[in-house]
């Protein structure tokens, strides 16, 4: 199926709306979003086409509001980077027709959905603004209304005087905060705040008004879209904890084709300085295994050669990530190895801020 097989839902309003209005679209992929409670009180996955029943509100906006809904709605635990590509194309095949896209997802994956999303729209210019839910649309206390309301009207924002497109790149909005898409983690299950973006500032907080911070915000780019149709799949991760035995080091490095990894290392990019560590990173960059050092600090900022730990890892040809999440990290191995480009390049892009993922250092 491509995504011109998708049919297209337009919603109904409730009033005339001018010629102006935004048009934009909700792509449903899955999730607890829509999900609903069936007479026996159990989770079932909605009806696509009855979420404006759920959610009456949608029909009051001052928008132009279509659905579409994947053939068959996915559970973000079972997202693959195939999904990720095909809702690239997706967004690519609708650009012209929309002023700005609002993606339902689950939010299990969805830091890792929306970090792949910003690498394969290149020259991105409309808001792409991933949400989700963590209690289902029609349930008591559900938080899905007040996200996906909130998530369009991000979408739909335009800048006071100029009039242009005020968030140009792919976002998450979920409880109060939208968040660069490649910035974001999901940090709980129990609680309504299920995302924070420890390393960059939120692009816009929601309370009685939308308070947009426009210095943080990337600027429309100059060149038209460019999707992106490839990802590199045969990366790994290897995280780093006391009493690592060389056999699981080796077992994750030895895998057969693996073309990158990300290391997660202690603190500023630190790691054991025993030589059969050593020795197995450097084999596997001997054999063209890209190796990219993320910190499991949350908060955490890559300073390879801070300490006698890390001293050895630039001479090994391993990558500093600077501030990016692990994440971002992964999905960024995936694009750029799957540009199938030369060494040198290949190095240069992985150092790169490419969508905002990092602030050097």
């Amino acid at each position: 199926m491509t995504p011109a097989d998708l049919p297209l839902l337009p919603l109904p309003t409730r009033a005339e709306l001018p010629a102006e209005a935004p048009r934009l679209l909700i792509i449903y992929t899955g999730g607890t979003v829509g999900m609903a409670l069936n007479r026996a009180g159990a989770l079932v996955p909605m009806q696509f086409d009855r979420l404006a029943r759920k959610m009456p509100e949608l029909l009051r906006l001052p928008m132009a509001l279509t659905l579409v809904s994947l053939a068959q709605p996915i559970d973000s635990s079972d997202v693959t980077p195939s999904d990720w590509l095909f809702l690239a194309q997706l967004i690519g095949h609708h650009y012209a027709g929309f002023d700005g896209f609002v993606v339902l997802h689950g939010t299990d994956t969805m830091a890792y959905s929306a970090s792949a999303l910003s690498y394969l729209l290149e020259h991105l210019g409309k808001p792409v603004v991933f949400t989700g839910a963590q209690v289902p649309a029609g349930a008591s206390r559900s938080d899905a209304q007040r996200n996906l309301i909130t998530a369009l009207e991000v979408a739909a924002a335009r800048h006071p005087r100029a009039g242009t497109v005020r968030v140009p790149e792919v976002g998450i909005f979920f409880n109060d905060v939208l968040i660069r898409g490649n910035r974001a983690k999901k940090v709980e299950s129990q609680q309504f705040a299920a995302f924070r973006s420890e390393n960059f500032p939120p692009l816009a907080r929601a309370g009685i008004a939308l308070d947009f911070a426009d210095g943080r915000i990337r600027l429309l780019p100059g060149a038209p879209l460019k999707v992106h149709t490839a990802l590199e799949t045969n990366v790994a991760v290897l995280a780093l904890f006391p009493g690592l035995a060389e056999a699981q080091v080796r077992a994750v490095l030895g895998v057969p084709g693996l073309r990158g990894c990300v290391l997660q290392t202690y603190g500023s990019g630190n790691a054991p300085t025993a030589p059969w560590l050593l020795a197995a990173l450097a084999e596997a960059r001997q054999r063209g295994v890209w190796l990219l050092n993320v910190s499991q600090c949350e908060e955490g900022r890559v300073v390879q050669g801070k300490y006698a730990t890390s001293a050895r890892f630039a001479a090994l040809g391993i990558i500093g990530g600077d501030d990016i999440t692990t994440e971002a990290a992964i999905t960024k191995l995936m694009f750029v190895l799957g540009l199938g480009l030369d060494e040198a390049r290949t190095r240069s892009l992985l150092m790169q801020d490419l969508r905002g993922e990092i602030v050097p250092g």
